[in-house]
C-alpha cells in the first residue's frame, strides 16, 4: 500500500469510530425526542442525561480526527466535498452546536419552559444533524460531488442521499436504545432495560429494511458502489454487518444480553467499512482516484507520523474513558455528594 492509502484507510476508520461513538449519541436524542410528555418521558430522559453525560464531549474527537485527516492529507477532497455539499454540512454543523447546547443547558435550567426548549433543541439536532451527514455521504457515493461541481441541492438530494440519510438515523436509533439499555441495567433501572430492549429490536429491524433498500437503490444510482458491495472486501464487510446484526438481534431477545453493544457496534463499523472500501480505488467514485486527491508526499509521511503518536498516546486514554463509563466508574456527584463535600471542607477549615 502506498501512503496514501494508508492515509485513506486511516481517514476510513475515523469516520467509522465516530459513526459508532457520536452515533450512539444521536441515538439517545432520537429516543429523546420520542420520550413522550414531561411525566412520561421523565424516566427514559433521566438515563439518557446520566448516560451521556461522560461521554458526549468526548465523542467528538472522532469528527475533529477525521476534518483534519481531510483537509491535510486529502484536500482536493475536502475542497471538492464542503464546496458541493456545503449547505447539508452547514445544516449538520449547526446541528451539532445546537444539540451540544440544547444538552448541557437543559439540566442546570430551573424553569420548566426552558428546560422543555433547551430539550426540544437537543432532540431536533439529533434527528437532523445524521441525516445530512449521511446524506452527504451519499452524494459521495454517488459521485455527484465530482471536482469542479458546483453546490447545488443534486449533490444532495438524491435517492442515495435519502436513503443514506434515513439509514443514518435509523443506526444511530439502533445503537442509542442498545446502549441505553444496558445502561439502564447499569442504573439499576430494570424498567427502562425492557423499554430500551424493545426500541432496540424494533429499530433494528428499521435499519435491516433501510439497508436493503438502500443496497437495491445504489444499484441504478450508485452502479460503483453496488459492484464493490457485491465484490471482494465489501462484500466481506457486508457479511460482518449482517452476522452483526443477526447476533445482536439475538442476544437482545435473551434475558442477558450484555455483548449486544459489541455487536451492535461491529454491525454498524462494518457497514462503513464495507462503504469505504466499496469505493476502492476512489474517494469519489469515479471521478476522483485516492491518488489524486492525496497531499504532498512529505506532508502523508508527517501525518502518518503523527496519528502514530495519536494512536500512542490519545486513542488509549479515549478508549479508557469509554471502559470507565461503560464499567459504572464516572458516576456523576449527586447534591447530597456535594452537600457532604462542602461540610467536610468547611469541618477541615475549622
Amino acid at each position: 500500500m502506498t501512503a496514501a492509502e494508508v492515509i485513506a484507510f486511516v481517514l476510513l476508520l475515523g469516520v467509522a469510530a465516530y459513526a459508532c461513538a457520536g452515533g450512539t449519541d444521536y441515538g439517545a436524542g432520537f429516543w429523546d425526542l420520542f420520550a413522550g410528555g414531561a411525566e412520561r418521558g421523565k424516566r427514559p430522559r433521566w438515563l439518557i442525561d446520566h448516560a451521556m453525560a461522560p461521554v458526549w464531549e468526548v465523542n467528538n474527537v472522532w469528527l475533529i480526527f477525521v476534518f483534519v485527516i481531510m483537509w491535510t492529507g486529502f484536500p482536493v477532497l475536502f475542497q471538492t466535498v464542503f464546496s458541493a455539499m456545503w449547505l447539508p454540512l452547514a445544516l449538520a454543523a449547526v446541528g451539532m452546536v445546537l444539540r451540544g447546547a440544547g444538552f448541557a443547558l437543559r439540566k442546570p435550567a430551573r424553569r420548566l419552559a426552558r428546560r422543555r426548549v433547551y430539550g426540544a433543541v437537543f432532540a431536533i439536532a439529533s434527528l437532523i444533524t445524521p441525516y445530512f451527514l449521511g446524506a452527504a455521504v451519499g452524494g459521495i457515493a454517488s459521485g455527484r460531488a465530482a471536482p469542479g461541481t458546483e453546490a447545488s441541492a443534486h449533490a444532495w438530494a438524491n435517492p442515495t442521499s435519502l436513503f443514506f440519510g434515513l439509514l443514518t438515523i435509523a443506526a444511530t436509533a439502533f445503537l442509542g436504545a442498545v446502549f441505553l439499555s444496558s445502561d439502564a441495567a447499569r442504573f439499576d433501572a430494570p424498567d427502562l432495560v425492557g423499554y430500551f430492549r424493545r426500541r432496540a429490536l424494533g429499530s433494528l429491524v428499521v435499519v435491516v429494511l433501510l439497508g436493503v433498500a438502500a443496497f437495491i437503490v445504489t444499484r441504478g444510482d450508485a452502479p460503483h458502489i453496488w459492484r464493490g458491495l457485491t465484490h471482494g472486501a465489501g462484500l466481506v464487510f457486508v457479511i460482518v454487518a449482517v452476522v452483526g446484526a443477526l447476533g445482536t438481534g439475538w442476544l437482545l431477545l435473551r434475558a442477558g444480553g450484555r455483548w449486544s453493544r459489541i455487536t451492535a457496534v461491529a454491525m454498524v463499523a462494518a457497514a462503513v467499512l464495507a462503504w469505504g472500501l466499496a469505493q476502492r480505488p476512489y474517494l469519489i467514485p469515479t471521478s476522483l482516484t485516492v491518488q489524486e486527491a492525496a497531499g504532498d508526499p512529505t506532508t502523508l509521511k508527517w501525518l502518518g507520523f503523527v496519528t502514530l503518536v495519536a494512536v500512542i498516546l490519545v486513542f488509549p486514554a479515549v478508549f479508557l474513558l469509554y471502559w470507565l463509563d461503560t464499567h459504572g466508574e464516572l458516576e456523576s456527584l449527586t447534591d447530597a455528594d456535594l452537600r457532604q463535600g462542602g461540610t467536610g471542607s468547611q469541618a477541615d477549615g475549622d
